[in-house]
């Protein structure tokens, strides 16, 4: 069995374990709800109290919780005999989710001086940069995993397009056999139209770029420096790369009375660009340094913050239609079960992110939730999966369904109830798009499902402030390291920081790498 039902306690108040801000040492912290908020509070014997927003709406949270499953972790973990998350990650076997998107720093150098970075040379005094066949060995070791191996990659830094040998990487993760690749940027060397072609060639399937508003200003505060028309022609390289566009996923870091008020234009933005952007991924921010407690209130954005300003920013997108992600579990365990095989399961904490769908034809703008039981139909795939785990002439049936059209009549049959047709936009057949995804098992039905829609998420990565280590357990975004690690995302940046001890372990300090590298310098700001 790959995923059951979480056994997270539901309700509020509850105790967690969290960690001081000071110290960085495991504390005991209550979760509990006041004027509407779900917060939480702690007490470091050495340092004293701390309190912070969790998350701003109590009834959100309490909501997204329903939606809780617990995976299996991966059956080869690094380190066997862990008894403490998170001070030993490894993966360990206290891990409870798989990789289902991995990271690896190409580099720690980089070409702009953000403010709100967590990773930068200047600011470490040293330079982190994997050499070719140390970023080979991290690839294979994220290929090794069990029962499911690592199937999607982001190559992350600093800015890792300024890495040496950026599309030698990306080729060898194609021969690897990861089925998406993806690089998070600046977008500062995609402005040349070449390098977007090159980065195509090479095999990259999707760009995340750093957006975080439309307004200059924002990114002066943010970033350093203005950088919108940059963003925009990097954007526009990526749509006319051959022979399809190079799908881009705009990535804002949102702060509270900064660029909140930018998030319904940027996704309106998108949508007007839907023919090379497929979705907003949006990131509220992590504080991973020490703030103080005014300055935390003003600038702390959760993600009910942020579906409440969708909703009030745009007069298309609503808080009701977006869910946590592990909402999603039930139909990859039930095409796990009918396959024989294991395949990815998000069953990261339903407080780490939330997220929707829309289908945009001809200008009209859908959320899926508006024709689709959301909660019914995945309540029904639960129970189809647990039924056919028991019942082998469910699996049989399945099996012996070729054509097309069965398919969708059988789809239909088992969950039709759960989708109104009705109020389906017109060009869309929703269980078409399902029963493809559903069926067929490969990344060109699910390619056709994320063409012909839009995802609009966030993913709130945590700071010491907020560190539920009920999160870590569940992390499905995970770092790769030099040393054989896979290390979950909040674990490596921003808890007992992973980071800075495996970039020491593997780094140059920053003027001996200088004068060996006279030709690089220029190309960032090393």
């Amino acid at each position: 069995m790959s995923s059951t039902k979480s056994i997270l306690k539901q309700g509020l108040p509850k105790e967690t374990q969290s960690l001081c801000p000071d110290c960085k040492k495991i504390i005991l912290a209550t979760i509990y709800e006041k004027d509407g908020q779900a917060l939480m509070k702690k007490t470091c014997p050495e340092h004293g109290d701390f309190e912070d927003i969790y998350w701003s709406d109590a009834d959100m949270y309490l909501q997204a919780e329903k939606w809780a499953y617990d995976g299996i972790g991966v059956t080869n973990p690094a380190i066997t005999d862990a008894t403490i998350c998170p001070e030993q990650c490894g993966l360990c076997n206290l891990h409870l989710s798989h990789t289902c998107l991995a990271l690896i720093d190409l580099t720690n150098r980089c070409n702009l001086k953000c403010p709100i970075c967590f990773a930068n040379a200047n600011a470490a005094g040293y330079v982190f940069e994997p050499t070719y066949d140390e970023v080979v060995h991290m690839m294979e070791n994220l290929r090794a995993e069990q029962p499911v191996p690592c199937k999607a990659l982001q190559f992350a830094g600093g800015e890792p397009t300024i890495y040496p040998k950026f599309f030698e990487v990306i080729k060898k993760a194609k021969d690897l056999g990861f089925s998406q690749i993806q690089v998070a940027t600046n977008g500062l060397k995609m402005v040349d139209f070449d390098f977007c072609q090159q980065m195509r060639d090479a095999g990259m399937n999707t760009i995340y770029l750093q957006f975080d508003s439309l307004r200059d200003k924002d990114y002066v505060t943010a970033r350093g420096r203005k950088l919108l028309d940059i963003k925009l022609k990097a954007i526009e390289n990526c749509k006319n790369v051959q022979p399809k566009p190079l799908s881009t996923v705009l990535v804002p870091t949102v702060v509270k009375t900064v660029n909140d008020d930018q998030v319904g234009e940027i996704v309106k933005y998108a949508i007007n660009n839907a023919q090379v952007i497929r979705g907003v991924n949006f990131q509220p921010v992590s504080f991973t340094g020490r703030i103080d407690e005014k300055q935390l209130k003003k600038q702390r954005y959760t993600i009910p913050d942020l579906v409440t300003d969708l909703e009030k920013q745009t007069d298309f997108l609503k808080k009701t239609d977006f869910y946590p992600v592990p909402i999603v579990a039930p139909i990859s365990e039930l095409i796990s079960v009918l396959s024989g095989r294991e395949e990815i399961i998000f069953t990261s904490h339903p407080h780490c992110g939330y997220a929707t769908f829309m289908f945009i034809h001809d200008g009209e703008v859908t959320p899926i939730p508006r024709f689709v039981n959301v909660e019914g139909l995945f309540q029904r795939m639960e129970e189809l999966a647990d039924k056919a785990k028991r019942y082998q002439m469910l699996i049989r049936l399945f099996k012996k369904l070729k054509k097309k059209t069965d398919i969708q009549d059988t789809f239909d049959k088992y969950f039709g109830e759960y989708i109104d047709k009705t109020k389906m936009p017109e060009g869309i057949d929703i269980v078409e798009v399902l029963s493809e995804v559903a069926s067929e098992k490969n990344k060109k039905s699910v390619g056709r499902f994320t063409w012909k829609t839009m995802l609009i998420g966030a993913m709130h990565f945590q700071d010491s402030y907020n560190y539920d280590i009920e999160r870590v357990k569940r992390c499905v975004i995970h770092y790769a390291t030099p040393d054989d690690r896979i290390i979950p995302f909040c674990a490596y940046n921003g808890g007992p920081t992973y980071r800075t001890e495996v970039e020491k372990k593997f780094s140059t300090p920053l003027e001996e790498w200088k004068k060996k590298n006279k030709k690089l310098v220029c190309d960032s700001i090393c």
